[in-house]
């Protein structure tokens, strides 16, 4: 959930909106929640009447009963300090300043709330207060006051970076608990002080019990198996098929300490979001991979778990210094692919000119890899290690990659290019011509072009999606936090809701059938669902009233979804076969799936008979 100063509720200075291309979403969200309102109402208007048939009795598919399983409940009281970062101290209530508060230099700061989506009595709230790019806020703080002014104060909070982006922002983090609030509208008063910009925002809390039965009682649970501890949220798709993920785990974990040649004694810690974050895995003090029914990431699970394993063992591995590109690309050579098994150095090849023309130079690289286009850089980090392995053997190349180290004020490339001198005689330069000459010399890379064009659009797509719809989700600012603090704290909410209007939902299925149309090689019918979602994306951020008018396709998806969500369905997949829609869909009562199948007749989808 979001907002920016922009938005309608009581501001106390003029603003003005920022449309930075990259960070669109910092657009004001109480307009832009206006704005799907009226597209919802005006293309619901429009939706194909679909008889109210009640929901299917469900399936539970019968999987072996996982063994140490340990429920951990979600307490209603206060939360505990048991390993949870320093609480956010609450202050004295300030009096107001008669001097006008002042306003930010031409663009609004914005304001993000957590948990996504809508916010009920009893969340612990965190607040993102993200300051306007070239606005220095080093030394000033960020305080907030609920319902002045007698409700209580939250803050002080520094600006800091947050995320691998390292946006500047003041993270308020579960410093609301509204255990104790009324349901209903509440007034936040934001503070920054110096230099003293103030303004007021007006958050609804809905009462505890509109909350759907599957949201109010999940919970952490946890699972042994032989390589790891698995955490997970109960009544999500984790639950309903733990055992098959688990034994997943185990294969990738014994496959991923096989690759390194790692015998580690203590479990590998993983917990399962229930929600795409990034593009589904990341990795810290523990790895988090994202599974669910809907993920419009759409990538092999187990390949994403496999590369989180690298990770976790690279960084246990030893090393002075681990250039980035070698980091990401070890993981990606190590797994076979980045999100499904793939041949590198041949779809590398596709990059250069002659082909794609969207190589980018090895030195540039190293020294902005996150800031790269994501998929090339993987791309050509993890065929630069299968080159130098070929060339000079795994053992040899593991001790280069263990004795790299980085003077202060060095570059990446620069470390990089002295410890190629040091181990290969070689320079960073000397090594990028060889390379490029394997890549130049690759077989039937024309075979190749297709596949990484549309990997590299999809995932631009995906992208811009959740800048503009999901901005929690998007990598370089992604809302990922301790897991551990979220478990001692029984904090469910932050991983469990994400948004999910209708517009979500026909966009993300829409993800899916482009990307079952690349698994298939259909590369022309992934094209133009691409085209479609991309022309969509367009029509919204152009404020245009119907944007899924711009194709029947698009119509087809958001009219399914809609209907589907008004008889009480979540819809997970989409197909469309001429005037026949086969769905796969959930409902607030647990995650198992239900198939749905739905005839278009006189211009009106409907529920087919059984």
């Amino acid at each position: 959930m979001r907002t920016s100063l922009d938005s309608k509720c009581e501001i106390s200075h003029p603003v003005i909106l920022f449309y930075h291309p990259y960070v669109f979403y910092n657009i004001s969200m109480r307009r832009y929640l206006f704005m799907i309102f009226i597209l919802f109402f005006l293309l619901t208007c429009q939706v194909f009447a679909i008889p109210l048939i009640q929901p299917a009795a469900t399936y539970t598919p019968t999987l072996p009963s996982p063994t140490s399983i340990t429920i951990y409940p979600t307490s209603p009281s206060a939360p505990t300090s048991t390993s949870t970062p320093t609480p956010t101290p609450l202050v004295a209530t300030t009096t107001p300043s008669p001097r006008p508060p002042l306003t930010p230099p031409g663009e609004s700061f914005s304001v993000l709330y957590h948990p996504d989506d809508v916010l009920y009595v009893g969340d612990q709230i965190s607040i993102e207060v993200i300051s306007p790019p070239g606005l220095d806020m080093k030394d000033a703080t960020v305080q907030v006051q609920v319902d002045p002014p007698a409700g209580p104060n939250l803050g002080a909070v520094k600006f800091s970076a947050w995320g691998i982006q390292g946006r500047d922002e003041a993270t308020l983090l579960w410093a609301w608990d509204t255990h104790d609030q009324a349901p209903g509208a509440h007034t936040l008063a934001f503070s920054i002080q110096p230099p003293g910009y103030a303004w007021s925002e007006q958050v609804t809390l809905l009462p505890t019990a509109e909350m759907p039965p599957d949201q109010a009682d999940a919970q952490w649970a946890t699972t042994q198996s032989p390589c790891c501890t698995i955490f997970y949220i109960t009544n999500t798709a984790s639950e309903r098929d733990l055992a098959q993920l688990s034994a997943q785990i185990d294969e990738q974990g014994r496959l991923a300490m096989e690759h390194m040649d790692a015998n580690f004694t203590q479990p590998i810690t993983i917990t399962v979001l229930p929600r795409l974050l990034g593009h589904g895995g990341f990795t810290s003090s523990e790895i988090s991979v994202s599974y669910l029914d809907r993920n419009y990431a759409a990538n092999s699970w187990s390949t994403v778990v496999h590369h989180e394993m690298i990770h976790a063992i690279d960084a246990h591995s030893g090393g002075d210094f681990r250039p980035t590109i070698f980091v990401e690309g070890l993981a990606v050579y190590l797994t076979g692919g980045h999100y499904k098994a793939e041949p590198l150095m041949p779809r590398a090849a596709a990059l250069l000119k002659g082909y794609l023309d969207w190589y980018i130079p090895l030195k540039m690289l190293a020294d902005g890899f996150y800031d790269a286009q994501h998929e090339i850089g993987y791309m050509e980090g993890a065929s630069l290690i299968e080159y130098m392995v070929e060339t000079y053997g795994e053992g040899t190349f593991l001790a280069f990659y263990r004795d790299i180290h980085i003077q202060e004020g060095e570059s990446q490339s620069g470390a990089i290019d002295a410890a190629l001198k040091a181990h290969f005689s070689v320079s960073f330069d000397d090594l990028e011509q060889a390379y490029l000459a394997a890549l130049a010399g690759q077989p039937d890379t024309t075979d190749w072009v297709d596949d990484v064009r549309l990997t590299v659009t999809f995932f631009d797509t995906v992208r811009r999606y959740q800048l503009l719809l999901d901005p929690s989700a998007y990598f370089r600012t992604a809302w990922l936090l301790d897991n551990k603090s979220m478990r001692a704290r029984g904090i469910v909410a932050d991983y469990l809701r994400h948004p999910h209007t209708p517009i979500n939902l026909a966009l993300e299925t829409l993800f899916i059938s482009a990307s079952q149309h690349m698994s298939d090689r259909q590369y022309a019918d992934a094209a133009r669902t691409l085209e479609v979602i991309s022309a969509v994306l367009d029509a919204i951020e152009h404020g245009t009233t119907d944007p899924f008018s711009v194709s029947m396709l698009a119509a087809d998806y958001y009219s399914i979804s809609t209907a589907l969500q008004r008889l009480g369905y979540e819809v997970q997949t989409i197909t469309v076969s001429g005037d026949s829609a086969t769905t796969k869909v959930t409902t607030a009562t647990g995650p198992d799936l239900v198939e749905l199948q739905l005839r278009r007749s006189g211009g009106e989808w409907s529920l087919s008979s059984p």
